[in-house]
């Protein structure tokens, strides 16, 4: 299996959207507009007909759903020349940045000095939903997050307060790690390299061994944190919309 379409379609198993539909290898999703990854047109693969017979199948799904017609497309990839032919470009001004990378990496390298107060637990508690999304997430926020297995949300607690989280989950041997956020008060301390570390720890005990992550382009801190743990550039993506 290609290794790209083998990735993106673990990642796209982790994250699991409201609707799921496939055309030929290409999966059409929708989650109530939540996050790029869940509501766009995943193209790895052959859809089975032509280009833009395709991705006049995505618009018609997006019209059904309530979301714009969003193509998620590898960079470089066999489709992108053809999904530019269709009067497609690129989302310039799309919320999380025009362009973002795959990093992957070995669980072994995700190794931090202990702090007080690391959890990791099978459901998402009420501090981890204030910090990560929003303290009354919506139905879609519930789904794409919280409704997969072999999901663990970690966070770290202090005087009562989660002031970091995480969450993870895993896909065959691959742990995807998401929505990594500590805050403000608490940043520059090693709170989220204590947490990776724990997650690490819980995953390689579930049967994860390597691990697979989205980073936006302008996100040099994440960039800076995920290569220092041994993770490298696997591949990058960007969404594509009609012009």
């Amino acid at each position: 299996m290609d290794p790209v379409y083998e990735v993106e379609q673990r990642c796209a198993d982790a994250w699991p959207a409201q609707v799921d539909e496939r055309l030929g290898a290409w999966r059409l999703r929708a989650a109530g507009g939540f996050t790029g990854r869940a509501n766009s047109a995943l193209t790895c693969g052959d859809p089975g007909i032509p280009v833009p017979d395709a991705l006049d199948r995505v618009k018609s799904f997006a019209h059904r759903h309530g979301i714009p017609p969003t193509a998620h497309v590898v960079r470089d990839a066999e489709h992108e020349t053809a999904i530019a032919a269709a009067g497609w470009t690129v989302n310039q001004d799309h919320p999380g940045g025009a362009e973002s990378g795959v990093l992957t990496g070995s669980l072994n390298g995700f190794n931090s000095p202990p702090v007080d107060g690391v959890a990791i637990s099978d459901v998402p508690t009420p501090g981890w939903w204030e910090l990560t999304a929003q303290p009354n997430p919506t139905p879609a926020q519930r789904h794409v997050l919280a409704s997969g297995t072999g999901s663990g949300f970690g966070t770290i607690t202090h005087s009562g307060k989660v002031v970091a989280a995480v969450r993870g989950a895993i896909s065959g041997d691959l742990l995807h790690i998401a929505r990594l956020a500590v805050h403000p008060t608490h940043r520059r301390h090693g709170l989220a390299r204590a947490l990776l570390a724990n997650l690490a720890t819980w995953a390689t005990k579930n049967g994860a061994t390597r691990c697979a992550l989205q980073v936006a382009e302008h996100n040099t801190a994440a960039w800076h944190l995920y290569t220092s743990l041994g993770c490298t550039e696997h591949h990058r993506y960007r969404y594509w919309i009609p012009k």
